[in-house]
């Protein structure tokens, strides 16, 4: 008898394999590029950009001893981290639930959506002299401004979900005696995930945006303090470095969001 899952799993397998040969296809001869311009015939300065062997310096140099700028790379890595995912839950705990209220509700539309408005055209940067004097120089003023960045995709996300939901089904809900509770739990709910998760990647990426203008604000650790000295410093190889991990870090997130997608809706495949 023909097994459709057994079938689907080398198709997948097949296709992650194709997609990575695609990826290497595009890195390798960048990365062969960047060598050959800056180790080889010299056409870019080391002043300007750095060479590879420049970054491995600053590999070493991090990972060792004291580090850079206070701290080894995992001290730096997590301090960014745990200031990234605290500023993401914030905003995905009130983010998320005002967009499915504001799509579910026209009097709730009506008297956040103001507001929302309001503040939405405001760059998270904007808020950082804010920050400082309601939360002073600690944690909280870098979670704040990472919430804000993070909060508005995960709002609009919610809300568009809702609104995308086939008024059929809430029909045939409420036909069948459901209540307003089972309508939210069993509807709106499971209706609006794949949107959600849409949101949540978005405000994920757009956390490790802000990440460095939120440790600008006081930071002594992260891979945001990190780039700051580094500049000051005049150091492109850290420079480079630095900004390597946050694309990493910010890559491994938004990978477990995916895979935490799947689990959540795998009927999207």
């Amino acid at each position: 008898m023909h097994d459709p899952k057994g079938a689907a799993a080398p198709a997948a397998s097949t296709g992650r394999l194709r997609r990575f040969r695609f990826a290497l296809a595009a890195i390798v001869p960048l990365l062969v590029l960047w060598y050959v311009l800056t180790s080889v015939t010299h056409t870019i300065s080391p002043g300007r950009f750095p060479s590879p062997n420049d970054v491995l310096q600053a590999a070493r140099q991090i990972s060792r001893g004291n580090g850079y700028a206070g701290g080894t790379l995992a001290a730096q890595v997590w301090q960014s981290s745990k200031l990234v995912l605290m500023g993401f839950a914030v905003a995905v705990g009130t983010g998320a639930p005002l967009g499915l209220l504001m799509g579910w509700s026209r009097r709730a539309e009506a008297l956040l959506n103001p507001a929302f408005l309001l503040v939405r055209p405001i760059p998270p940067l904007a808020w950082i002299p804010l920050a400082i004097l309601w939360f002073g120089l600690g944690d909280g003023a870098k979670i704040f401004v990472i919430w804000f960045a993070a909060f508005v995709p995960a709002l609009i996300n919610s809300y568009t979900g809702v609104r995308n939901i086939d008024p059929t089904l809430v029909a045939a809900a409420r036909v069948h005696g459901a209540s307003r509770l089972q309508l939210v739990t069993h509807v709106l709910i499971p209706g609006s995930m794949p949107m959600i998760f849409t949101g949540l990647r978005l405000s994920m990426q757009a956390s490790w945006t802000t990440l460095v203008a939120a440790e600008l604000v006081g930071a002594i650790f992260g891979l945001g303090h990190v780039l700051i000295v580094a500049s000051l410093d005049i150091y492109p190889g850290m420079i480079l470095y630095a900004m390597v991990w946050v694309g990493i870090m910010g890559a491994l997130m938004t990978k477990a969001l995916a895979l935490l997608e799947r689990r959540a809706i795998p009927w999207r495949g």
